[in-house]
């Protein structure tokens, strides 16, 4: 897998009363904070008695929860409250949800069935609805095939996440594949984007936020060597990734003629190479870890295909939409505009998000499970990094996807009390003018449902 984890370990360390697996973890950025929470929970003998997990195995993902400790409503009003009249909250009363994670049962709302602009926690119902539609350990396929005497297609599949690495690899297996044929003149390469329909920029244009959205890309399009966050972006993700794979063929000592152009593949044509991205629920817990717009997009796009919708943002909203409807899901307060967030036409409620965490929860959804494992973690990772400063309560007991836009700032989740219990929460705030002074207020409320009380002033952005 090509995502460089970051380990939560003390976050899963306090919680294994509650968790004790959260696969599925082949390749998975979790792997690390899994072995380190159950041998947590195990005698110092029996650490190793388990070993590793077959790639697809599914095990019971979150044991049941003891009831020590339980809140009841009144006592989780009393302590969310207060917080959720913070005027850095916006001049509208925020909306809140929180739910035991295990039962589904609603233990506090406010406000929990209007629809809110949720910013980039829409990517929690993108991630539901391709694990359901595509399942966890689907790959997105980068491929090479033939076309004539003397051409070759490169089509994309729609992998963001593509290397330069891993297009370096694809020359080198279609330089083999084409001397394996006898080809020593030069080719025609073509690049297909076929896979993907409809406009291709996103609402809110070209923007360092995400590239155009295309089925075949390099590194997210990025014009430097980030991973994440902002960046600038190509404004042609698919012809510069054909014209990097044109170089990379005549380094490998292919002779391509001209600039590649785009084209059509032909469906019966012989398949020469092909390069697959790390596993759907891989690439779930590297949207949500770092709130990756360009993945959301992809992934929602994926979604649509399985469902034989158009991979369109209009197709793509359509087949998100009727997933999460199957999933029985409260969806009247629900609009899914696009699979990232960044377009304000989305909405969704509180008691819709609270709800979704819930069912990723549940042991009989063990497809889902990759919606909770890949939550950022309080002061440890993604978007939560830099958040819960080492002295902050709440700081590795609340896991929880963010959202940001002007004027709107989200978070949704789940944090484990003193007692053990696993609460799935989501608060919607609109209006605000301060967003770090709304994402600190959004923190203390969190950090209060763990029990632990309000955060300490200046908890951190």
């Amino acid at each position: 897998m090509r995502f460089a984890a970051v380990s939560a370990v003390a976050g899963l360390a306090l919680a294994t009363g509650a968790v004790t697996a959260a696969g599925p973890w082949d390749g998975g950025q979790r792997k690390a904070e899994r072995d380190l929470a159950a041998a947590a929970a195990r005698p110092q003998d029996a650490r190793h008695a388990d070993g590793e997990r077959a790639p697809g195995a599914a095990p019971a993902v979150l044991a049941p929860l003891p009831k020590a400790g339980k809140r009841s409503a009144d006592g989780l009003a009393e302590a969310l409250e207060p917080l959720l009249k913070d005027s850095a909250l916006g001049s509208d009363h925020p909306a809140a949800a929180v739910v035991d994670a295990t039962t589904g049962e609603r233990l506090y709302g406010v406000g929990q069935s209007d629809a809110y602009t949720p910013a980039s926690t829409i990517k929690l119902a993108t991630a539901a609805a391709a694990l359901s539609a595509v399942g966890p350990e689907r790959r997105i396929e980068t491929t090479v095939v033939a076309a004539g005497g003397d051409g070759v297609v490169l089509v994309g599949g729609g992998d963001p996440t593509l290397t330069a690495a891993g297009l370096g690899d694809l020359a080198d297996a279609t330089a083999r594949a084409l001397k394996a044929r006898g080809a020593t003149g030069k080719v025609k390469l073509a690049y297909d984007v076929s896979r993907y329909s409809g406009p291709v920029l996103h609402t809110i244009g070209l923007n360092d936020n995400i590239a155009p959205v295309s089925p075949l890309m390099v590194n997210e399009g990025r014009l430097d060597d980030s991973e994440r966050g902002p960046a600038d972006r190509t404004a042609e993700p698919a012809a510069d990734a054909a014209r990097k794979f044109a170089a990379l063929l005549r380094e490998k000592g292919v002779e391509v003629d001209g600039e590649p152009g785009e084209g059509r593949a032909d469906g019966k044509a012989a398949r020469l190479a092909s390069v697959a991205s790390p596993p759907v629920s891989a690439l779930v817990e590297r949207m949500l870890t770092n709130s990756d717009n360009d993945i959301a997009e992809a992934l929602a796009r994926q979604t649509a295909l399985a469902s034989g919708k158009p991979a369109s943002f209009e197709g793509a909203a359509q087949a998100v939409t009727e997933r999460l409807a199957a999933l029985g899901l409260p969806m009247p307060a629900v609009h899914i505009a696009d699979g990232s967030g960044l377009d304000r036409a989305d909405r969704a409620s509180a008691e819709f998000l609270a709800l979704l965490l819930a069912r990723a929860a549940e042991p009989g959804r063990p497809a889902l499970r990759p919606v909770l494992t890949g939550l950022p973690v309080a002061g440890f990772s993604g978007t939560l990094r830099d958040r819960y400063p080492r002295d902050a309560a709440g700081r590795a007991l609340v896991r929880a996807k963010t959202g940001t836009l002007t004027g709107v700032n989200t978070l949704a989740g789940t944090v484990v009390t003193p007692g053990g219990r696993l609460l799935a929460f989501a608060f919607l705030a609109s209006g605000t003018t301060d967003a770090d002074a709304a994402q600190r207020a959004l923190d203390r409320a969190a950090s209060a449902l763990a029990g632990a009380g309000s955060a300490p002033p200046g908890s951190g952005a």
